[in-house]
């Protein structure tokens, strides 16, 4: 069993990078890949974990593309693997990334302040370990705080989300850009959490097919919210499209209650054999 999609306190997390091996060998993972936001920052902290916990860490990110060409105005979100250090043409566009974060940080801020709602943003800071790390998690836990919304889903349903009234829309790459950016770091793309983007059976079916012609290489078929059922059409979907059918919790530790590394919300099995075909299609 392995997890190939979690986030630590580099990003939007709870947890430090070194918790998420310890969590991913306490469920019997064999090997389990920290996916922050943007950010690579966490893997030394991580790998040095997994060293003691006898789990082998999967160096990536995840990274929000634009929608372009899709019926629907969600955002991509594409996994990366097998992308580390400090040099690469992924990793200078992940620089880019999280300057255009904090920007849309200081613009949410503006914004929650227009709609009677005010955040201290050294205090979100703070509570995000820094300025890297803060994400709308952190504004949707200060709006709970403030008795703006019941809960951290509460706060994104009502304010933060996609489309609500303190959405702050960032500048992002096309899902294409990112899975040539990975392939020139030695890395391979992946998309994330596909039902999220609202596509019908054959609208999916054939942007898979689009990703994979993109240079793509994983679909996550296997994730925590999804459907024994949604998980074998994803699956079909995956292999129709010439992609490795891949898997993971998307584990956010406090700021996703229920959610476990491995095991999702408890039924969640993703086989070993991802990331060994994962592997086969790097560049």
């Amino acid at each position: 069993m392995i997890d190939l999609h979690t986030h630590s306190t580099v990003s939007d997390g709870s947890d430090p990078p070194a918790r998420i091996p310890e969590l991913a060998a306490l469920a019997g993972c064999t090997a389990v890949a920290l996916t922050d936001h943007d950010n690579l920052g966490g893997l030394g902290e991580a790998r040095r974990s997994a060293e003691k916990a006898g789990v082998t860490l999967v160096p990536g990110c995840e990274v929000s593309c634009k929608p372009d060409g899709l019926a629907t105005g969600s955002s991509v979100h594409v996994l990366v693997y097998f992308v580390e250090g400090e040099e690469g043409p992924l990793q200078d566009e992940l620089r880019n990334l999280r300057s255009d974060r904090r920007t849309r940080n200081l613009a949410l801020v503006r914004r929650l302040d227009e709609l009677g709602m005010h955040v201290d943003y050294e205090a979100l800071v703070a509570d995000a370990g820094g300025e890297e790390g803060l994400g709308r998690p952190h504004f949707a836990r200060a709006l709970v705080a403030q008795g703006a919304a019941e809960s951290v889903n509460d706060a994104f349903e009502r304010w933060l989300g996609n489309g609500r009234p303190a959405y702050v829309p960032k500048g992002r790459l096309h899902p294409a850009d990112v899975a040539r950016l990975a392939r020139g770091s030695g890395g391979v793309a992946s998309l994330a959490h596909p039902l999220t983007l609202g596509l019908t059976g054959s609208e999916l079916e054939s942007f898979a097919v689009e990703l994979s012609d993109a240079g793509f290489g994983g679909f996550e078929a296997v994730y925590s919210q999804y459907s024994p059922e949604q998980r074998a059409d994803l699956e079909r979907i995956a292999r129709g499209a010439g992609l490795v059918p891949t898997g993971g919790s998307d584990y956010h530790g406090t700021f996703k209650p229920g959610l476990n590394v491995g095991s999702g919300n408890g039924d969640l099995d993703v086989p070993d054999r991802a990331l060994e075909e994962l592997a086969a299609r790097r560049a």
